[in-house]
């Protein structure tokens, strides 16, 4: 799905350990961003052992509150590919790169141009833990569109 997010979705930045899945609680949200291989990250096939590059940041938010003296990351504003899923506990690693492969396969399929960086959100929403992957969309073609 396409989507517009129309203002930056803003976190303290966090030393979180991404080697194991978070246990998300209610009201709480986290958020990585990695950089791609660019030329895997181009790729209709792409290859899964090589796709992802670096943890470029993690950030972490509770509520509404952020610690206003705390670093700050963010998910910025801007047209991306959104894929999520809701299940008892967040996707581990393996689990969210699949789905940003088939996000990839739709994008480049639909003759998007994406960006070079993958951000996968955490939250906890209707009792339910959520997986998001988000992928910037510098060019679309594509006629489809949800705005948030």
């Amino acid at each position: 799905m396409n989507l517009n997010l129309q203002r930056p979705l803003i976190y303290a930045k966090s030393e979180i350990n991404i080697a194991k899945i978070p246990e998300i609680q209610e009201n709480e949200e986290i958020l990585f961003c990695y950089s791609l291989n660019p030329r895997q990250s181009r790729s209709i096939e792409p290859v899964l052992e090589e796709l992802l590059g670096n943890l470029m940041f993690a950030g972490h938010k509770i509520g509404e509150n952020i610690n206003t003296n705390a670093k700050t990351v963010s998910l910025p504003q801007g047209k991306y590919l959104f894929a999520q899923q809701r299940s008892a506990q967040a996707l581990d690693q393996s689990q969210w790169l699949e789905m940003a492969i088939e996000q990839q396969k739709d994008g480049l399929w639909e003759r998007n141009k994406l960006g070079d960086l993958l951000y996968v959100r955490y939250l906890f929403e209707d009792s339910a833990c959520v997986t998001q992957v988000f992928r910037e969309v510098t060019v679309t073609y594509a006629t489809s569109s949800v705005a948030i």
